[in-house]
């Protein structure tokens, strides 16, 4: 099996380095790499926060996350302190030109002119602006520089729009890494494989063949803690525009006429700009908002959103979406996405749903045949197929599933999505980031509903908690004959 190579030597600069994502996601992504041979031992992850911290306590509270956030079996005493001495921190704030760069500037000028830097903004959006500024301010933008975006990439279309524009004047645009988590999952690359690699896949990869396509993301948890913040952005935003969006790209694009990023971006893009408007009559009948009510989740009763924010919202936790494509591979095809907080099951999966065959041929109507792509968790793909029941002399059909469970299949760890997306930009290999059109496409087609949605256009709905959504969701699908995966037989 080819092993990935190793990285060049680098100094990551991460703003915002003691929150959430930083602990959770970053930081165990590098042990990791650091694991698989990945990161040279001169590379330096350089930590950049308000809190005036010590190098020492800042390690300590590494070394907290790797036990918390990486497996037991996979935490080595050795490789534990290698990683440590990687690690610094600078007390800095980034957004302000007054704060004390100093010694920011000191530490990466132990570092040759010519290593590559990343600069990582695991901060509030609206501070990407003043840190690029910054940065450029104080000399350390150099021509080995990148610049990795966490999303969201605004709030609208404007903000997206002004967001770039101030990063984009001090970095170049192939220099703006941003970042979607979804696009690091093996899985999702998987569809690229799948369709492209086999030709018997891509030769029924249409409107001929295919009734509908089905992107779930679904979670069990609800907000929690964080009701406050996701109150400002909603399951639309926080999933839909930049996630979903680009797992139905990859569903539906044309074959790139190579894997270089421009080539596979260009093919995102044409899908987002084919995708039918919203208009007024699609409002109501194609789109479904909701908000969970107090229910059971995994057998525990759970509080409704309202109840954990407090206060009246009319900010959605429930999506679901009948999208259409105008171009001659996918007309006719409805592309369904669905994603929420506190529904019966976690689960993230791509169902593709063929048309039955029609023949008279067998005592019964052949069924619709499905390819489930496993997204997470247990990431794979089952496809199943009508056979011949073994104990009928009639040619009786009954399904056969063929499942493949990846990570059993090859015997491998499957990396987390930061994994990969953090070396892919020390590489400078954009190809699972996001361009700027891509950003802008999207974020147009979802602009109406957005719209729609404020000003009550469409009735938020209510599911209780630990369902599968609200029943105008089961409608909307009825409506041109589907049926949700779950309510498959």
């Amino acid at each position: 099996m080819t092993q990935a190579q190793q990285v060049k030597p680098f100094d990551y600069i991460i703003f915002g380095a003691t929150g959430d994502l930083t602990m959770r996601k970053l930081l165990p992504a590098f042990y990791y790499r650091l694991s698989a041979g990945q990161v040279p031992h001169n590379a330096r992850i350089i930590g950049t926060a308000r809190s005036p911290l010590e190098r020492s306590v800042y390690q300590d509270r590494a070394r907290d996350a790797l036990k918390r956030f990486v497996q037991p079996h996979d935490f080595h005493e050795d490789l534990v302190e290698q990683f440590l001495n990687m690690i610094h921190y600078v007390s800095l704030d980034g957004s302000k030109a007054e704060s004390n760069w100093g010694n920011l500037r000191s530490l990466l000028n132990e570092s040759p002119q010519e290593q590559i830097r990343v600069f990582y903004f695991a901060t509030a959006p609206n501070l990407y602006g003043a840190i690029s500024e910054n940065l450029h301010k104080e000399g350390l933008v150099t021509e080995e520089s990148r610049v990795v975006l966490e999303k969201p990439i605004g709030i609208d279309l404007a903000s997206a729009d002004q967001i770039n524009d101030e990063v984009g004047r001090f970095f170049k645009e192939n220099n703006v890494f941003r970042i979607d988590h979804y696009l690091g999952k093996e899985t999702v690359q998987d569809v690229i494989a799948l369709r492209f690699a086999n030709p018997a896949l891509e030769a029924v990869w249409s409107a001929q063949y295919i009734q509908s396509v089905q992107i779930t993301a679904a979670e069990t948890v609800g907000v929690e803690g964080r009701a406050a913040y996701y109150d400002h952005s909603g399951a639309l935003r926080d999933m839909v525009q930049n996630h979903l969006l680009q797992v139905l790209c990859l569903v539906a694009m044309e074959q790139p006429a190579s894997l270089e990023a421009d080539a596979v971006r260009d093919a995102k893009v044409k899908v987002l700009q084919s995708l039918r408007p919203m208009d007024e009559a699609r409002l109501k009948n194609d789109t479904v908002r909701g908000q969970y009510t107090a229910g059971q989740s995994n057998g525990i009763a759970v509080p409704g959103y309202l109840q954990e924010l407090g206060e009246s919202s009319n900010t959605e936790t429930y999506v679901a979406l009948r999208a259409e494509i105008d171009n001659p591979r996918w007309n006719g095809v409805p592309f369904y996405i669905r994603t929420a907080k506190r529904l019966k099951q976690k689960v993230s999966e791509i169902v593709i749903r063929f048309k039955a065959p029609e023949t008279s041929l067998f005592p019964q109507q052949p069924r619709s045949s499905l390819l489930v792509i496993r997204i997470q968790p247990d990431e794979g793909l089952s496809w199943s197929l009508e056979t011949k029941n073994p104990l009928d002399d009639n040619f009786a059909l009954q399904k056969a599933t063929l499942d493949v469970n990846f990570s059993k299949a090859f015997d491998v760890r499957y990396p987390d999505a930061y994994e990969r997306l953090l070396l892919d930009a020390v590489r400078g290999y954009p190809v699972l980031f996001i361009r700027r059109d891509e950003v802008e496409a999207a974020w147009r087609w979802v602009a109406p509903i957005m719209e729609a949605w404020a000003n009550n256009e469409v009735p938020m709905t209510e599911y209780k908690a630990g369902s599968w959504g609200p029943k105008q969701a089961e409608e909307m699908l009825a409506a041109r004959g589907d049926v949700w995966h779950e309510d498959m037989e």
